[in-house]
């Protein structure tokens, strides 16, 4: 309690102490707060923000609590070599220098057919048959001269006993003697011409033998290959390269890839290199070959230059039509800094980022110029340090994070 105070003047004075007393106080506390507290005062929000979880001073980095660095992996970047190329985008089609169309030869009407679309043929084996008046001519001719031969032989040995005796003439017995011998060339001509028609010796023996004229006429496939086309049926007439072939072919252990490249790589592609091949249909393998043509002119349309390739297939796996592209070396290969694709973040203004990290538990976010990508890694051509820790899993978890605590 405040001592009492008798007279009106000593009160007043002990009033206006106390309250000089608290004014003091009140401005002294309030200059403490003013010289720690940032301009405007310090709002609750913005207490709550300076303690939120994964905020940072730098704006383009991140502090992960021990639960979220469970969602991120780091590793250090390393070094690796990326091959100089360059890719273009093709299809696969037959090797039209070992493809051929298959005509009869001589005109005739198809009696059987022995292979279809897709069937592998070896060569000699045989793909139609027709009925062939010349190969029945042919035929008939050697029946003929046979004939012929069999007739002048035995007028031959039957003149010659009787010249022993004088009962013919030396004229007679050589006139018959001429004849015999015009009867065997005419006999080997009619076995050459029913030859050519695929007869073998023994067949043609048989003929002779027989006296039977067999007017089938077998085409047989001229190489190893795959059929690709087929014309032919039953009862068609068909007659010596009248299009359509009755049957196409081609020899499939190679293939053709076709490729339009641009105008401006064109000048890095040459005869003779060799080409990987990657098919949509077989993502996980290559197949070799090698650049056979350049083209001559460049497409006014497209200013590409097409560029065709020939493909091993020794397993006949190619079908003609399938999809790929085709990679080739153009230049030493380029050891460079490489990141995990998993690493590398796309933003929404196109730049590309990585995250990097001193301690494993701040992150900040780094651009990056990036090159080729191979074997699951990205090439770095510019903004990241060797040596440095990267964020190899969870880049995109970062991201993310940074770009929520930006618009709180």
């Amino acid at each position: 309690m405040f001592p009492r105070i008798a007279s009106s003047p000593a009160r007043a004075a002990v009033v206006c102490a106390i309250v000089v007393a608290a004014v003091g106080i009140y401005w002294a506390w309030h200059s403490g707060d003013a010289a720690t507290a940032p301009a405007g005062g310090t709002t609750a929000a913005q207490a709550a923000e300076a303690t939120a979880p994964g905020a940072a001073a730098d704006p383009d980095s991140v502090d992960l609590s021990e639960s979220q660095l469970a969602a991120v992996k780091v590793a250090t970047v390393e070094e690796r070599d990326f091959p100089v190329e360059k890719e273009a985008v093709g299809s696969i089609d037959f090797n039209e220098d070992m493809s051929v169309q298959v005509f009869t030869p001589y005109p005739g009407r198809i009696i059987s057919l022995y292979a279809s679309i897709g069937d592998d043929v070896k060569k000699g084996q045989t793909l139609f048959t027709i009925d062939s008046p010349d190969l029945l001519n042919a035929e008939s001719t050697l029946i003929a001269a046979a004939g012929v031969l069999e007739l002048t032989s035995k007028n031959l040995d039957r003149l010659r006993e009787l010249y022993t005796t004088r009962a013919v003439s030396q004229h007679d017995l050589e006139q018959a003697t001429s004849d015999q011998q015009t009867a065997e060339g005419n006999l080997r001509a009619a076995r050459d011409a029913v030859r050519i028609f695929g007869k073998s010796d023994a067949e043609i023996d048989r003929i002779v033998a027989n006296r039977t004229a067999d007017p089938t006429l077998i085409v047989p496939s001229p190489i190893d290959g795959r059929i690709t086309a087929r014309s032919a049926a039953p009862g068609l007439f068909v007659q010596p390269a009248n299009p359509p072939a009755p049957y196409t072919m081609a020899d499939i252990n190679t293939m053709w890839m076709l490729a339009n490249v641009p105008e401006n790589d064109s000048p890095a592609f040459h005869l003779g290199q060799p080409v990987r091949v990657r098919l949509s249909a077989f993502p996980d393998r290559l197949f070799d070959g090698k650049i056979t043509t350049i083209g001559a002119i460049v497409d006014p349309n497209t200013r590409r230059v097409l560029v065709r390739s020939e493909i091993n297939d020794p397993q006949h796996e190619l079908r003609s039509g399938m999809f790929g592209n085709f990679v080739i070396d153009v230049g030493a290969p380029v050891r460079s800094l490489a990141v995990p694709l998993n690493g590398v973040v796309r933003e929404g203004d196109g730049s590309m980022t990585v995250w990097t990290t001193a301690d494993r538990r701040r992150f900040s976010k780094r651009t990056v110029k990036i090159g080729e990508q191979r074997d699951g890694y990205r090439q770095i051509l510019e903004g990241l340090p060797p040596s440095a820790l990267v964020a190899t899993d969870g880049a995109v978890f970062l991201s993310n994070m940074l770009a929520i605590a930006a618009s709180q």
